[in-house]
């Protein structure tokens, strides 16, 4: 089990982030995001509540609900503030903390998707399902809020990316534009991808059925994948197919999608 982020420390370092800008027209975006606020889960509350905002919930009102969300559940910033590190490690163009925190709608879609979540798990689905409606409709991003998804995860870039209902993600997964993890058909029940630690999956795959994706393992961009994948395994094509030989890294962290050489079709 990993230990526990200090989140004064995580907050602390944010600050300090925030006062390099000397951009005049960027500065009260920081102010607002950031050092208005006296931690981190009231600056993500307050964000959260800017963003989805709409006419039947106004701000301040969500901004409350996340701060109950994440006063009843701590755990819920320690993953939000988990996930913003991650960003930071394997973005090439995330230069600092408060960059996926402020501008990332990869990030604020997953945030957004635990208070869902946590609402869901309190019998409060027509709300948790307004706000994920509310996230489709402001970052592209689909995530039903009874899905399950772990820590230190990364949506790069965010748009167009969908997460069944049934689906699973643990921890150190990284997701590109595009990604679809969804059902096969009509089918109830559990139906939905299995996503273990350490997966990268490229831009524009499309993973169908409650089929795993086994730790570490690296699916293609563009892949259309209907099977079980090995754990530390390369998939790639449509459908997809096993490539190359296997490795012992995860993948997700290096968010490296080169593939070895291979003649394949998408």
């Amino acid at each position: 089990m990993s230990r526990k982020p200090d989140l004064d420390a995580i907050w602390q370092e944010m600050l300090k982030q925030s006062d390099v800008c000397c951009d005049v027209l960027i500065q009260g975006v920081f102010a607002t995001g950031i050092s208005d606020h006296r931690n981190f889960q009231g600056a993500l509350a307050a964000l959260l509540g800017t963003k989805l905002a709409d006419r039947a919930l106004s701000a301040p009102v969500l901004s409350a609900l996340v701060t109950s969300a994440l006063v009843a559940n701590p755990e819920i910033a320690e993953a939000a503030a988990e996930d913003m590190i991650a960003v930071f490690e394997r973005d090439a163009a995330c230069p600092d903390y408060v960059t996926p925190f402020l501008f990332f709608k990869g990030y604020h879609a997953i945030q957004a998707y635990r208070i869902a979540h946590w609402l869901w798990q309190h019998d409060r689905q027509h709300l948790a399902r307004h706000i994920q409606s509310l996230v489709s409709e402001r970052f592209g991003l689909d995530i039903h809020p009874a899905a399950q998804m772990g820590r230190r995860l990364v949506f790069d870039h965010g748009a167009g990316i969908i997460i069944g209902e049934t689906c699973i993600i643990e921890d150190d997964v990284s997701l590109l534009q595009g990604v679809t993890l969804g059902g096969t058909g009509k089918e109830t029940g559990n139906r939905h991808p299995k996503v273990r630690r350490g997966v990268l999956v490229g831009a524009g795959a499309i993973v169908l059925g409650n089929i795993e994706l086994g730790e570490g393992a690296k699916i293609g961009a563009g892949s259309v994948v209907l099977e079980n994948v090995h754990p530390y395994t390369t998939v790639v094509g449509n459908p997809a197919r096993r490539i190359g030989t296997r490795h012992t890294s995860m993948p997700a962290l290096g968010m490296d999608q080169r593939l070895p050489p291979v003649d394949y079709v998408i």
